[in-house]
């Protein structure tokens, strides 16, 4: 995992840019936008003090917003989650997802969509994520913290709708125990696995099939722009967690190629 930011290779442009680029005439390339996005989910630092050799951060905020609204980046995620199992060796779409959820304080002036998780004492939002056993998110949610595990987690269950055909099971621990598996049931297909450690246990124990979504949180301490939630917006809140993602698995498509 690098720590330090870089700006996309050509490879991981030529990626991008088939889903990215409708060949629009514009002052500033669509690559060098993107690399100011990336930068500032890596670095943390906020629109307005975005780096001088990218565009004004009014520019660079305008393309985040528009590719948001047209689901590019939801597209880009999707696109690198089967070029990265294909990589692997792996059939296009699992048949095997975890979920799991992950509450974060906000920032002083977020007042959308925001409350206290209760049981971590936490006043902000929560992500919920679905992911494969390589640690793609499949589906990414952002609730307010308040909003229960069965909740969001049915909420992000509707993303999935038309993505995964092969799905047979989804892992979860005791927080979906009740209205979540009772959602799947009355209109889905597949089978859920309740899995919980074991109450003499101390610290974390990994959990069969269910490890890789507590790793794929674990990423993102990588990006400082997801120390806590800053955005205004649910929604944005997702387009970053999704351009977070989609740097990390662009890198290793990276590094495949420079080996062969």
């Amino acid at each position: 995992m690098k720590t330090n930011f870089t700006e996309m290779t050509d490879s991981q442009w030529q990626f991008v840019e088939k889903i990215i680029d409708n060949k629009r005439a514009r002052q500033h390339s669509l690559r060098t936008i993107v690399n100011s996005i990336f930068w500032l989910v890596e670095t943390g630092a906020q629109w307005r003090n975005m780096e001088s050799k990218y565009p004004a951060w009014q520019t660079v905020y305008y393309h985040f917003r528009q590719f948001k609204l047209r689901g590019i980046w939801t597209q880009l995620l999707e696109s690198i989650a089967i070029k990265e199992r294909e990589r692997q060796e792996k059939d296009q779409t699992p048949s095997l997802l975890a979920i799991d959820s992950q509450s974060v304080k906000k920032m002083q002036f977020i007042n959308l969509d925001s409350g206290i998780d209760g049981n971590k004492k936490i006043n902000g939002r929560k992500r919920t994520i679905l992911v494969d056993t390589i640690g793609i998110p499949w589906s990414i949610k952002v609730t307010s913290a308040n909003i229960s595990d069965n909740q969001a987690g049915i909420q992000a269950l509707e993303q999935l709708k038309g993505k995964v055909p092969r799905l047979q099971k989804i892992t979860a621990d005791n927080g979906y125990k009740t209205t979540f598996v009772e959602h799947i049931k009355n209109n889905f297909e597949w089978e859920v696995e309740i899995a919980q450690k074991p109450e003499s246990a101390q610290g974390f124990v990994p959990q069969k099939n269910r490890w890789q979504v507590e790793r794929s949180f674990g990423w993102l301490n990588f990006k400082r722009r997801l120390f806590r939630d800053v955005e205004k917006t649910i929604e944005s809140s997702e387009s970053i967690l999704e351009i977070a993602y989609l740097s990390i698995f662009l890198n290793r498509i990276t590094k495949e190629v420079s080996k062969t």
